[in-house]
C-alpha cells in the first residue's frame, strides 16, 4: 500500500475531508500497512488468517469495532470516518474488511438496534474491544438472497426456545463468541442471540474459497439449540430485522469496494512504470496511458459520489 503522501487523488478529495475524518483515514491506513500487508499474501495463500483474536483485539483498539455506534464502548464516529476506514481496510485486504463489518454493522448492529438493554451490556462492551466476536446468521443453502425462504425454524418449549436448521457462507462463525441467528417462528422471523459454546450448535469452516482467503467463513449448524426466552431480539419482527442490518453493512462494502479498486489501479500504474517491452515501459505508449488515466478519472469520479 502506498503512503498517506503517494495515494491517488487527483481530484483532490482529501481537501473534502475534515481534520477528524481524515486523522481516522491515516490512523487505519497506518494500521493495516504494519498489521496486515507485511501478512495478507501468506494468509492469502495459506487460506487463513493467523492470530485472528489478536487481529480482532487490535482492531477493536484501534475503535473500528462499531465505530459508527453510539454507547456501549463505541465509538460513535461519522458515517464518513465509517467508510473511510472500510476504505483502507478493504485496499489491503477484502477479507479483513469483511470481519470488520459483520462485526460491527451486522452483528453489533443487530444487538444494538434491535436488543434489549440487558443484551447490549451483555455484549456490546466486549465486541467493541474485540474481546468477543459475533456473526451473523441469515443466509442459508437453499435461501441465499431470498431470506423469507428461510428453513431454520424456532419453536417455543415451556419457557424456552429450540432452534433447528443450518446457515451458510457465514463470516466470522468458527471464530465467533456469539451468533445472531434469525429464524422462522410462528410469529414469523426473530432474530436470536446464539452463545457459540451452546449444545446443539457447532460451527465448520470452509475450506478452499477462491476469494476473501483470510477471512474465516462457516456453516453454523443448529441441532436442538436449547435458549432461554430472553435470547430472543425483542424490539423486531419480521424481515425488517435483518434486512435492515444488512443495509447497515452495504454503506460500508461499498466504501470498500473503492479500496480494493485503489489497490488494484494503483498495482497496475505500478506495473505498467516497470514493465518494458520494446525499449521502454508500457506505460510510454499512447494507448495504455490513456486506459490508465481513464481508470483513475472512473475512481475518483466514484469516491466524489461516495461521499456524497
Amino acid at each position: 500500500m502506498a503512503p498517506v503522501d503517494d495515494v491517488i487523488d487527483i481530484a483532490d478529495i482529501d481537501a473534502l475531508l475534515s481534520d477528524d475524518e481524515r486523522a481516522t483515514r491515516d490512523a487505519v491506513r497506518a494500521f493495516v500497512e504494519r498489521r496486515v500487508i507485511p501478512h495478507v499474501g501468506d494468509w492469502f495463500e495459506r487460506g487463513e488468517t493467523d492470530d485472528l483474536r489478536g487481529l480482532a483485539k487490535d482492531l477493536g483498539q484501534l475503535g473500528v469495532l462499531g465505530m459508527h455506534l453510539e454507547g456501549y464502548g463505541c465509538a460513535a464516529m461519522s458515517a464518513t470516518e465509517y467508510g473511510l476506514a472500510c476504505l483502507e481496510l478493504e485496499a489491503a485486504d477484502s477479507g479483513i474488511r469483511s470481519l470488520v463489518s459483520v462485526q460491527g454493522s451486522l452483528a453489533m448492529y443487530a444487538i444494538w438496534r434491535w436488543g434489549s438493554e440487558e443484551q447490549k451490556q451483555r455484549w456490546l462492551p466486549g465486541m467493541a474491544a474485540g474481546d468477543l466476536i459475533g456473526c451473523f446468521g441469515l443466509t442459508e443453502p437453499d435461501a441465499g438472497s431470498d431470506p423469507a425462504s428461510m428453513r431454520t425454524r424456532a419453536v417455543r418449549d415451556g419457557d424456552d426456545w429450540v432452534l433447528e436448521g443450518r446457515k451458510m457462507w457465514i463470516t466470522n462463525g468458527s471464530v465467533a463468541d456469539v451468533a445472531v441467528v434469525w429464524a422462522q417462528t410462528e410469529g414469523g422471523i426473530r432474530g436470536f442471540l446464539v452463545p457459540t459454546d451452546s449444545a446443539g450448535f457447532s460451527a465448520p469452516q470452509i475450506e478452499h474459497k477462491l476469494s476473501l482467503r483470510a477471512s474465516v467463513t462457516s456453516e453454523l449448524v443448529l441441532d436442538a439449540v436449547r435458549l432461554p426466552a430472553d435470547a430472543v431480539l425483542p424490539e423486531v419482527q419480521g424481515l425488517r430485522g435483518p434486512l435492515s442490518c444488512l443495509n447497515e453493512a452495504r454503506y460500508g462494502i461499498a466504501w470498500g469496494a473503492l479500496g480494493a479498486a485503489r489497490s488494484a489501479l494503483t498495482a497496475a500504474l505500478t506495473y505498467a512504470a516497470e514493465r518494458t517491452q520494446f525499449g521502454k515501459p508500457i506505460a510510454a505508449f499512447q494507448l495504455t496511458q490513456q486506459k490508465l488515466v481513464d481508470s483513475v478519472v472512473e475512481y475518483e469520479k466514484g469516491l466524489l459520489l461516495a461521499l456524497h
